[in-house]
């Protein structure tokens, strides 16, 4: 069973039909949709602030996400996939987004629904993204347009695999 805590009089929520790994974290003040997947290792800290998380969002292996106390929240849209080892860190990211892995998405920073930040991209404080768009490099910036192809292939196809991953371990 994964290890769940509350802290400051907050204890975590959970919608219907989440899979949580035994070695995931999940701390203080963090309400989450249904469907949803956190994943080996990965820690979500509600401690200093709240988060929230929409509906079928997987929180991959080794992903992080947290607040700053007093400044900053987490807001999660629905159809959000957290790639491994990646760092969201007081920020709104909106619906249908591919986080890729290894990045930083730092406070402040506002991600617009059906965006990919690409693997090890570092979005910096307070950065605005585009709708439909591809962001990369360090710092990020956009360097495509997302294609319905592509929004298809990536986006809808990694969160949909998640639910299904998940049912693998219930």
């Amino acid at each position: 069973m994964a290890l769940i805590k509350s802290c400051r009089g907050k204890t975590p929520v959970f919608g219907e039909n989440c899979w949580l790994a035994e070695n995931a974290t999940i701390v203080g003040e963090v309400k989450m949709g249904k469907d949803c997947s956190v994943w080996f290792n990965s820690v979500i800290r509600g401690d200093v602030n709240s988060i929230y998380i929409g509906d079928k969002v997987n929180v991959q292996d080794g992903a992080v996400i947290h607040c700053t106390f007093e400044k900053t929240k987490v807001n999660i849209g629905n159809n959000v996939s957290i790639g491994h080892n990646a760092l969201v860190h007081g920020c709104e990211i909106k619906d249908n987004v591919l986080i890729g892995m290894g990045s930083i998405v730092m406070d402040h920073c506002v991600v617009q629904s059906n965006c990919i930040i690409a693997a090890g991209a570092v979005l910096l404080e307070g950065t605005k993204t585009e709708g439909w768009s591809i962001y990369a490099g360090v710092p990020a910036k956009k360097v495509k347009t997302l294609t319905p192809e592509l929004f298809d292939g990536e986006v809808k196809r990694i969160a949909n695999n998640y639910v299904k991953y998940a049912s693998w371990f219930k």
